[in-house]
């Protein structure tokens, strides 16, 4: 059962934080904009089997929380960044050997800290900023190049995705689309990059 003591500590919701952060990571990791047209080989949420409209809508409303999620939780990590062990030795000075009587560079301050740089600054900084590009950049660009194209559609009277000449302003919609898909999707990837790197930094400091 855990101790008192664990509730109160910043190093307990770091973890769950973290933990939280990287569980989020998957559906945007997995699929950065969803299929309007055919589901994959293996269907892995049921919003893949729904119709274009609603595969559409049901991207405009799910993923700017998890952008958001993603974005604030890299901040509380910053606040709760839990330093190193500091020990009282009790015995041949060597560490370990005593009781843990706090962390050392505790919280944001420690982790401005020249030593922690590249092992946490850095990650948890590519999270937030990927994040934030994604909540604030990619992803309305994405909607609204989706939104222009189905109003295309209309115009031209057939889908985006159906074979035979394409007018030019489909044409354009189409390579706007896939440069925002691609550019979403590396943005995805270096993010949870950071995150599994910075996981075994913090079973390092554990």
């Amino acid at each position: 059962m855990p101790s008192t003591a664990s509730l109160t500590s910043p190093t307990s919701y770091h973890l769950l934080t973290y933990g939280t952060l990287l569980g989020s990571s998957e559906p945007t990791l997995t699929s950065p904009t969803i299929p309007e047209r055919t589901p994959p080989l293996i269907p892995r949420r049921k919003i893949y089997s729904k119709p274009s409209s609603t595969a559409s809508t049901l991207q405009q409303a799910i993923f700017p929380p998890y952008f958001t999620l993603q974005t604030l939780l890299p901040l509380v990590l910053a606040l709760t960044w839990p330093g190193e062990s500091h020990h009282t030795t009790a015995t041949l000075g060597l560490r370990g050997s005593g009781d843990v009587a706090g962390r050392l560079n505790a919280g944001y301050s420690g982790l401005l800290a020249k030593a922690n740089f590249w092992d946490a600054l850095v990650p948890i900084a590519m999270m937030f900023g990927t994040s934030l590009l994604n909540l604030a950049v990619l992803g309305p660009a994405t909607t609204r190049v989706m939104r222009r194209r189905k109003q295309q559609e209309t115009r031209d009277g057939k889908r985006y995705y159906e074979a035979g000449p394409k007018s030019e302003e489909m044409q354009k919609l189409n390579s706007s689309f896939t440069y925002l898909h691609s550019a979403a999707s590396l943005s995805n990837l270096v993010g949870t990059g950071a995150m599994i790197f910075y996981g075994f930094v913090l079973a390092e400091k554990m």
